[in-house]
Protein backbone atom coordinates (compact mmCIF):
# COMPACT_ATOMS: atom_id res chain seq x y z
CA UNK A 1 0.00 0.00 0.00
CA UNK A 2 1.63 3.47 -0.90
CA UNK A 3 0.55 6.40 0.67
CA UNK A 4 2.24 9.54 -0.76
CA UNK A 5 3.66 12.15 2.27
CA UNK A 6 1.32 15.04 0.13
CA UNK A 7 -1.79 12.66 1.82
CA UNK A 8 -0.25 13.36 5.30
CA UNK A 9 -0.78 17.46 4.31
CA UNK A 10 -4.32 17.16 4.65
CA UNK A 11 -5.64 16.75 8.38
CA UNK A 12 -8.37 14.91 6.99
CA UNK A 13 -6.65 12.31 5.66
CA UNK A 14 -4.57 11.64 8.70
CA UNK A 15 -7.93 11.67 10.49
CA UNK A 16 -9.65 8.80 8.23
CA UNK A 17 -6.17 7.05 8.85
CA UNK A 18 -6.15 6.72 12.22
CA UNK A 19 -10.39 5.82 12.07
CA UNK A 20 -9.60 3.30 10.03
CA UNK A 21 -6.47 1.93 11.76
CA UNK A 22 -8.45 1.93 14.71
CA UNK A 23 -11.45 0.08 13.31
CA UNK A 24 -8.53 -2.66 11.17
CA UNK A 25 -7.60 -3.35 14.76
CA UNK A 26 -10.17 -4.22 16.04
CA UNK A 27 -11.21 -7.08 14.05
CA UNK A 28 -9.06 -10.32 14.98
CA UNK A 29 -9.70 -12.03 11.25
CA UNK A 30 -7.75 -8.82 10.01
CA UNK A 31 -3.71 -9.74 10.67
CA UNK A 32 -2.11 -8.63 7.57
CA UNK A 33 -4.39 -5.38 7.36
CA UNK A 34 -3.39 -4.96 10.30
CA UNK A 35 0.08 -4.97 9.56
CA UNK A 36 -0.26 -2.55 6.90
CA UNK A 37 -2.27 0.15 8.07
CA UNK A 38 0.73 0.25 11.14
CA UNK A 39 3.58 0.83 9.07
CA UNK A 40 1.35 3.69 7.28
CA UNK A 41 1.03 5.11 10.84
CA UNK A 42 4.57 5.01 10.91
CA UNK A 43 5.01 6.47 7.82
CA UNK A 44 3.18 9.52 8.77
CA UNK A 45 4.44 9.53 12.40
CA UNK A 46 7.63 10.04 10.78
CA UNK A 47 6.61 12.65 8.38
CA UNK A 48 4.70 14.11 11.13
CA UNK A 49 8.25 14.02 13.50
CA UNK A 50 10.04 15.73 10.72
CA UNK A 51 7.91 18.07 9.73
CA UNK A 52 7.80 19.16 13.90
CA UNK A 53 11.85 19.01 13.50
CA UNK A 54 12.06 21.28 10.89
CA UNK A 55 8.67 23.81 11.45
CA UNK A 56 9.62 27.71 11.20
CA UNK A 57 12.44 27.12 8.92
CA UNK A 58 12.92 30.78 7.17
CA UNK A 59 14.58 31.53 4.12
CA UNK A 60 15.57 34.36 2.09
CA UNK A 61 16.55 35.31 -1.40
CA UNK A 62 19.52 37.20 -1.59
CA UNK A 63 19.78 40.60 -3.47
CA UNK A 64 23.12 39.81 -5.51
CA UNK A 65 21.38 37.23 -7.31
CA UNK A 66 21.90 33.83 -5.64
CA UNK A 67 19.84 31.10 -5.09
CA UNK A 68 17.56 30.66 -2.19
CA UNK A 69 18.67 29.94 0.88
CA UNK A 70 18.27 29.03 4.72
CA UNK A 71 18.25 32.26 7.16
CA UNK A 72 17.30 30.36 10.12
CA UNK A 73 15.62 26.53 10.78
CA UNK A 74 17.25 23.30 10.01
CA UNK A 75 20.70 23.03 11.72
CA UNK A 76 21.61 20.02 8.96
CA UNK A 77 20.56 22.24 5.49
CA UNK A 78 21.41 18.77 3.13
CA UNK A 79 18.06 17.25 2.26
CA UNK A 80 15.99 20.48 3.69
CA UNK A 81 12.73 20.29 1.79
CA UNK A 82 10.84 23.89 1.18
CA UNK A 83 7.12 23.72 2.87
CA UNK A 84 4.55 26.10 2.00
CA UNK A 85 4.16 27.76 5.27
CA UNK A 86 7.70 28.57 5.64
CA UNK A 87 9.16 32.13 5.58
CA UNK A 88 10.97 33.94 2.98
CA UNK A 89 12.62 37.06 3.25
CA UNK A 90 12.83 39.31 -0.49
CA UNK A 91 13.16 42.67 -2.04
CA UNK A 92 10.15 44.35 -4.19
CA UNK A 93 11.09 46.91 -6.29
CA UNK A 94 9.31 49.86 -7.93
CA UNK A 95 10.27 51.83 -11.21
CA UNK A 96 12.65 54.04 -9.76
CA UNK A 97 14.52 50.90 -8.34
CA UNK A 98 13.32 52.31 -4.38
CA UNK A 99 12.67 48.89 -2.44
CA UNK A 100 10.60 47.43 0.13
CA UNK A 101 11.86 44.07 2.57
CA UNK A 102 8.97 41.59 2.91
CA UNK A 103 9.03 38.28 4.68
CA UNK A 104 5.74 36.21 3.91
CA UNK A 105 4.91 32.23 3.63
CA UNK A 106 5.63 30.34 0.91
CA UNK A 107 2.23 30.26 -0.18
CA UNK A 108 1.39 33.67 -0.35
CA UNK A 109 -0.19 34.54 -3.54
CA UNK A 110 1.29 37.62 -5.73
CA UNK A 111 -2.00 39.42 -4.81
CA UNK A 112 -1.09 39.89 -1.01
CA UNK A 113 2.48 40.41 -2.07
CA UNK A 114 1.46 43.14 -4.65
CA UNK A 115 -0.50 45.05 -1.69
CA UNK A 116 1.70 45.13 0.67
CA UNK A 117 5.02 46.46 -1.58
CA UNK A 118 2.31 48.73 -2.99
CA UNK A 119 1.75 50.21 0.32
CA UNK A 120 5.01 50.48 1.64
CA UNK A 121 6.30 51.80 -0.98
CA UNK A 122 3.51 54.26 -0.97
CA UNK A 123 2.09 53.53 -5.20
CA UNK A 124 -1.26 55.05 -3.60
CA UNK A 125 -2.97 53.05 -6.30
CA UNK A 126 -5.74 50.56 -5.91
CA UNK A 127 -4.97 47.06 -6.28
CA UNK A 128 -6.90 46.67 -9.29
CA UNK A 129 -4.63 49.28 -10.68
CA UNK A 130 -1.06 47.38 -9.96
CA UNK A 131 0.54 44.18 -11.00
CA UNK A 132 3.68 42.37 -9.68
CA UNK A 133 6.04 41.27 -12.26
CA UNK A 134 9.24 39.43 -12.98
CA UNK A 135 11.95 42.04 -14.59
CA UNK A 136 14.68 39.69 -15.78
CA UNK A 137 18.23 40.98 -16.67
CA UNK A 138 17.54 41.42 -20.46
CA UNK A 139 14.80 43.51 -19.54
CA UNK A 140 12.08 41.62 -20.24
CA UNK A 141 8.76 41.40 -17.96
CA UNK A 142 6.50 38.10 -16.97
CA UNK A 143 3.08 39.33 -15.19
CA UNK A 144 2.44 37.09 -12.36
CA UNK A 145 -1.35 36.44 -12.08
CA UNK A 146 -2.72 37.32 -8.62
CA UNK A 147 -3.44 34.05 -7.08
CA UNK A 148 -0.03 32.67 -8.03
CA UNK A 149 2.04 31.63 -5.00
CA UNK A 150 5.90 30.53 -4.76
CA UNK A 151 6.72 34.22 -6.20
CA UNK A 152 9.99 34.27 -5.40
CA UNK A 153 11.22 30.78 -6.01
CA UNK A 154 9.86 30.97 -9.39
CA UNK A 155 12.37 34.08 -10.69
CA UNK A 156 15.01 33.28 -13.33
CA UNK A 157 18.84 33.60 -12.12
CA UNK A 158 19.10 37.28 -12.48
CA UNK A 159 15.34 37.87 -11.61
CA UNK A 160 14.02 40.80 -9.85
CA UNK A 161 10.62 41.27 -8.20
CA UNK A 162 8.26 44.38 -9.41
CA UNK A 163 5.24 46.08 -8.49
CA UNK A 164 3.65 48.21 -10.89
CA UNK A 165 0.69 50.42 -12.44
CA UNK A 166 -0.45 48.19 -15.36
CA UNK A 167 -0.24 51.54 -17.90
CA UNK A 168 3.51 51.94 -16.62
CA UNK A 169 5.17 47.94 -17.46
CA UNK A 170 7.26 50.01 -20.30
CA UNK A 171 9.16 52.41 -17.56
CA UNK A 172 10.60 49.10 -15.50
CA UNK A 173 14.17 48.11 -16.42
CA UNK A 174 16.45 46.16 -14.81
CA UNK A 175 18.70 47.33 -12.31
CA UNK A 176 22.22 48.09 -13.37
CA UNK A 177 23.70 44.76 -10.69
CA UNK A 178 21.78 42.64 -12.74
CA UNK A 179 23.77 43.03 -15.89
CA UNK A 180 26.81 42.03 -13.75
CA UNK A 181 27.67 38.30 -12.43
CA UNK A 182 25.83 37.04 -9.40
CA UNK A 183 28.00 36.71 -6.32
CA UNK A 184 29.60 33.88 -5.91
CA UNK A 185 33.29 32.13 -4.01
CA UNK A 186 35.94 33.62 -5.49
CA UNK A 187 38.58 30.83 -6.74
CA UNK A 188 41.02 29.41 -9.28
CA UNK A 189 39.41 26.93 -11.18
CA UNK A 190 42.58 25.34 -12.34
CA UNK A 191 43.61 24.11 -8.64
CA UNK A 192 40.41 22.26 -8.12
CA UNK A 193 40.45 18.67 -8.94
CA UNK A 194 37.53 17.82 -11.52
CA UNK A 195 36.19 14.89 -10.06
CA UNK A 196 36.20 16.22 -6.84
CA UNK A 197 33.65 19.20 -8.58
CA UNK A 198 31.98 16.65 -10.51
CA UNK A 199 31.35 14.96 -7.00
CA UNK A 200 30.15 17.72 -4.93
CA UNK A 201 27.99 19.01 -7.78
CA UNK A 202 26.04 15.53 -8.01
CA UNK A 203 25.80 15.44 -3.87
CA UNK A 204 24.75 19.06 -3.99
CA UNK A 205 22.07 18.42 -6.62
CA UNK A 206 20.98 15.29 -5.59
CA UNK A 207 19.66 16.96 -2.40
CA UNK A 208 18.12 19.37 -4.58
CA UNK A 209 16.55 16.57 -6.41
CA UNK A 210 15.51 14.39 -3.61
CA UNK A 211 13.44 17.79 -2.06
CA UNK A 212 11.28 17.69 -5.39
CA UNK A 213 7.98 15.97 -4.76
CA UNK A 214 6.34 14.37 -7.64
CA UNK A 215 3.23 16.48 -7.33
CA UNK A 216 4.45 19.70 -8.09
CA UNK A 217 5.42 18.38 -11.85
CA UNK A 218 1.77 18.40 -12.07
CA UNK A 219 1.76 21.73 -10.36
CA UNK A 220 3.94 23.20 -12.65
CA UNK A 221 2.42 21.60 -15.51
CA UNK A 222 -1.57 22.52 -15.25
CA UNK A 223 -0.75 25.51 -13.44
CA UNK A 224 0.03 26.37 -9.69
CA UNK A 225 -2.62 28.49 -9.35
CA UNK A 226 -5.53 25.99 -10.23
CA UNK A 227 -4.42 24.29 -6.63
CA UNK A 228 -2.48 27.12 -4.38
CA UNK A 229 0.11 24.43 -3.97
CA UNK A 230 3.54 25.59 -3.97
CA UNK A 231 6.61 24.57 -6.84
CA UNK A 232 9.52 26.14 -4.33
CA UNK A 233 11.33 23.16 -4.69
CA UNK A 234 11.27 22.21 -8.42
CA UNK A 235 11.62 25.91 -9.03
CA UNK A 236 14.58 26.10 -7.08
CA UNK A 237 15.98 23.06 -9.32
CA UNK A 238 15.07 24.12 -12.43
CA UNK A 239 16.85 27.20 -11.57
CA UNK A 240 20.02 25.03 -10.39
CA UNK A 241 20.56 23.68 -14.69
CA UNK A 242 20.01 27.29 -15.89
CA UNK A 243 23.05 28.52 -13.24
CA UNK A 244 24.82 25.75 -13.97
CA UNK A 245 24.98 25.95 -17.94
CA UNK A 246 25.65 29.89 -17.15
CA UNK A 247 28.43 29.35 -15.20
CA UNK A 248 30.37 27.59 -17.48
CA UNK A 249 30.02 30.31 -20.49
CA UNK A 250 30.64 33.09 -17.96
CA UNK A 251 33.54 31.87 -16.73
CA UNK A 252 34.99 31.33 -20.48
CA UNK A 253 33.95 34.83 -21.55
CA UNK A 254 35.40 36.45 -18.35
CA UNK A 255 38.61 34.29 -18.90
CA UNK A 256 40.84 36.74 -21.26
CA UNK A 257 44.13 34.07 -21.50
CA UNK A 258 43.70 32.86 -24.31
CA UNK A 259 46.15 29.00 -22.86
CA UNK A 260 43.68 29.11 -19.52
CA UNK A 261 39.88 29.17 -21.67
CA UNK A 262 41.73 26.36 -23.86
CA UNK A 263 42.53 24.71 -19.92
CA UNK A 264 39.18 25.44 -18.88
CA UNK A 265 37.06 24.19 -22.05
CA UNK A 266 39.47 20.54 -21.62
CA UNK A 267 38.77 20.76 -17.61
CA UNK A 268 34.63 21.69 -18.51
CA UNK A 269 34.51 18.45 -20.94
CA UNK A 270 36.11 16.70 -18.31
CA UNK A 271 33.53 17.68 -15.52
CA UNK A 272 30.63 16.69 -17.89
CA UNK A 273 32.09 13.31 -18.56
CA UNK A 274 32.53 12.72 -14.94
CA UNK A 275 28.72 13.90 -14.08
CA UNK A 276 27.90 11.67 -16.63
CA UNK A 277 29.60 8.90 -15.26
CA UNK A 278 27.87 9.45 -11.53
CA UNK A 279 24.63 9.60 -13.78
CA UNK A 280 23.68 13.44 -13.19
CA UNK A 281 22.62 13.54 -15.98
CA UNK A 282 20.98 17.03 -15.20
CA UNK A 283 24.47 18.78 -14.47
CA UNK A 284 25.64 16.81 -17.68
CA UNK A 285 22.89 18.52 -19.86
CA UNK A 286 24.37 22.22 -18.32
CA UNK A 287 27.35 21.88 -18.56
CA UNK A 288 27.21 20.53 -22.55
CA UNK A 289 24.76 22.75 -23.03
CA UNK A 290 27.10 25.78 -22.11
CA UNK A 291 29.76 24.82 -23.72
CA UNK A 292 27.23 24.65 -26.79
CA UNK A 293 26.50 28.13 -26.19
CA UNK A 294 26.90 30.91 -28.87
CA UNK A 295 29.21 33.08 -26.77
CA UNK A 296 31.57 29.87 -26.32
CA UNK A 297 31.16 28.35 -29.71
CA UNK A 298 32.05 31.23 -31.54
CA UNK A 299 35.67 31.24 -30.04
CA UNK A 300 36.87 29.72 -32.80
CA UNK A 301 40.83 30.15 -31.38
CA UNK A 302 40.14 28.39 -28.16
CA UNK A 303 38.41 25.24 -30.01
CA UNK A 304 41.29 25.18 -32.40
CA UNK A 305 43.27 24.62 -29.41
CA UNK A 306 41.50 21.91 -28.06
CA UNK A 307 43.31 18.47 -28.60
CA UNK A 308 41.10 16.15 -30.98
CA UNK A 309 40.64 13.70 -28.35
CA UNK A 310 38.78 16.00 -26.54
CA UNK A 311 36.86 17.24 -29.04
CA UNK A 312 35.33 13.74 -30.47
CA UNK A 313 34.13 13.55 -26.40
CA UNK A 314 32.81 16.81 -26.53
CA UNK A 315 30.88 15.99 -30.49
CA UNK A 316 30.12 12.42 -28.21
CA UNK A 317 28.16 14.19 -25.76
CA UNK A 318 26.72 16.82 -28.06
CA UNK A 319 24.89 13.81 -30.05
CA UNK A 320 23.52 12.62 -26.81
CA UNK A 321 22.30 15.93 -26.02
CA UNK A 322 20.56 16.52 -29.86
CA UNK A 323 17.23 17.26 -29.15
CA UNK A 324 15.76 15.41 -32.82
CA UNK A 325 13.49 12.63 -32.86
CA UNK A 326 11.89 13.78 -29.47
CA UNK A 327 15.38 13.73 -27.91
CA UNK A 328 15.98 10.01 -28.80
CA UNK A 329 19.40 9.11 -28.29
CA UNK A 330 18.95 10.51 -24.48
CA UNK A 331 15.95 8.45 -24.00
CA UNK A 332 17.84 5.43 -25.18
CA UNK A 333 20.83 5.70 -23.15
CA UNK A 334 19.06 6.84 -19.84
CA UNK A 335 16.66 3.64 -20.40
CA UNK A 336 19.78 1.49 -20.25
CA UNK A 337 20.86 3.26 -16.22
CA UNK A 338 19.96 1.76 -12.59
CA UNK A 339 18.81 4.20 -9.94
CA UNK A 340 20.12 6.39 -8.41
CA UNK A 341 20.25 9.02 -11.32
CA UNK A 342 19.53 12.50 -11.54
CA UNK A 343 17.37 12.87 -14.53
CA UNK A 344 17.57 15.76 -17.36
CA UNK A 345 14.34 17.48 -15.72
CA UNK A 346 12.99 20.24 -18.25
CA UNK A 347 12.22 16.92 -20.53
CA UNK A 348 10.66 15.20 -17.86
CA UNK A 349 8.51 18.58 -17.94
CA UNK A 350 8.22 19.00 -21.90
CA UNK A 351 6.63 15.22 -21.19
CA UNK A 352 4.20 16.26 -19.02
CA UNK A 353 3.29 19.61 -21.13
CA UNK A 354 2.89 17.75 -24.05
CA UNK A 355 0.29 15.02 -22.62
CA UNK A 356 -1.61 17.36 -20.61
CA UNK A 357 -1.80 20.08 -23.85
CA UNK A 358 -1.99 17.34 -26.50
CA UNK A 359 -5.21 15.61 -24.74
CA UNK A 360 -8.50 16.94 -23.04
CA UNK A 361 -8.67 16.03 -19.43
CA UNK A 362 -12.45 14.87 -19.77
CA UNK A 363 -13.81 12.87 -22.81
CA UNK A 364 -17.63 12.88 -22.55
CA UNK A 365 -17.94 14.40 -19.16
CA UNK A 366 -15.73 11.24 -17.92
CA UNK A 367 -12.01 11.49 -16.92
CA UNK A 368 -9.79 10.97 -19.81
CA UNK A 369 -7.87 7.74 -17.91
CA UNK A 370 -5.18 7.82 -20.47
CA UNK A 371 -4.17 11.27 -20.23
CA UNK A 372 -3.82 10.72 -16.86
CA UNK A 373 -1.67 7.30 -17.16
CA UNK A 374 1.04 9.58 -19.95
CA UNK A 375 1.72 12.05 -17.22
CA UNK A 376 1.26 9.25 -14.38
CA UNK A 377 4.48 7.53 -16.01
CA UNK A 378 6.57 10.37 -15.69
CA UNK A 379 5.79 10.74 -12.03
CA UNK A 380 6.86 7.09 -11.75
CA UNK A 381 10.79 8.19 -13.69
CA UNK A 382 11.06 10.45 -10.91
CA UNK A 383 9.99 7.86 -8.41
CA UNK A 384 12.54 5.15 -10.05
CA UNK A 385 15.27 7.80 -10.47
CA UNK A 386 14.98 8.28 -6.48
CA UNK A 387 14.30 4.22 -5.64
CA UNK A 388 18.03 3.73 -4.85
CA UNK A 389 19.58 6.51 -1.90
CA UNK A 390 23.02 7.96 -3.49
CA UNK A 391 26.51 6.29 -2.32
CA UNK A 392 29.23 7.63 -4.07
CA UNK A 393 32.61 7.17 -3.41
CA UNK A 394 34.13 10.34 -2.42
CA UNK A 395 37.29 11.18 -4.09
CA UNK A 396 40.67 12.19 -2.11
CA UNK A 397 39.75 15.50 -0.42
CA UNK A 398 41.95 17.85 -1.23
CA UNK A 399 39.74 21.43 -0.52
CA UNK A 400 36.54 20.00 0.34
CA UNK A 401 34.93 23.18 2.00
CA UNK A 402 36.36 25.26 -0.31
CA UNK A 403 34.75 23.21 -2.94
CA UNK A 404 31.68 22.73 -1.29
CA UNK A 405 31.42 26.49 -1.00
CA UNK A 406 31.71 27.35 -4.31
CA UNK A 407 29.61 25.02 -6.53
CA UNK A 408 27.18 25.64 -3.56
CA UNK A 409 26.55 29.12 -5.39
CA UNK A 410 28.51 30.12 -9.09
CA UNK A 411 29.18 33.58 -10.25
CA UNK A 412 26.41 33.57 -13.19
CA UNK A 413 25.69 36.17 -16.28
CA UNK A 414 22.35 35.36 -17.63
CA UNK A 415 22.46 38.06 -20.10
CA UNK A 416 22.65 36.62 -23.37
CA UNK A 417 23.63 40.24 -25.04
CA UNK A 418 25.81 40.69 -22.57
CA UNK A 419 27.85 37.28 -22.47
CA UNK A 420 28.47 37.75 -26.59
CA UNK A 421 29.65 41.29 -26.27
CA UNK A 422 32.11 39.72 -23.54
CA UNK A 423 33.13 37.18 -26.35
CA UNK A 424 33.67 38.88 -28.59
CA UNK A 425 36.27 41.22 -26.00
CA UNK A 426 38.36 38.29 -25.23
CA UNK A 427 38.27 37.01 -29.28
CA UNK A 428 37.41 39.67 -31.55
CA UNK A 429 35.88 39.11 -34.76
CA UNK A 430 38.45 38.05 -37.48
CA UNK A 431 38.16 40.22 -40.53
CA UNK A 432 38.34 38.59 -43.71
CA UNK A 433 40.71 39.93 -46.42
Amino acid sequence: MAVRHAAFEEPSVCDFIEDLAAEVEADPDLNEETSIIHNVLTQMARYQEDRNQNAGQKWKLPTNGQPICLFSGNATPSKTVIRPDDDIIFRVYCADHTYCTLRFPMHTTAELIKACAADKLQLNRGPDDLCLVEVKSNGERSVFKDNDVSIPTGLTLNGRLFVSVKDHLDALTPLPEQECPTEGVDIDLEILSTKELAYHITIFEWDLFWAVHEYELLYHTFGRHHFGKITANLDVFLRRFNEVQYWIVTELVSTPSLSKRVGLVRKFIKLAAYCKEYQNLNAFFAIVMGLSNMAVTRLHQTWEKIPSKFRKIFQEFEALIDPSRNHRAYRVFVGKLQPPLIPFMPLLLKDMTFAHEGNKTSLDGLVNFEKMHMMAQTMRTIRFCRSRSLGLEPPSPKSEGEVRSYISSFRVIDNQRVLTAMSQKVEPTRKLN
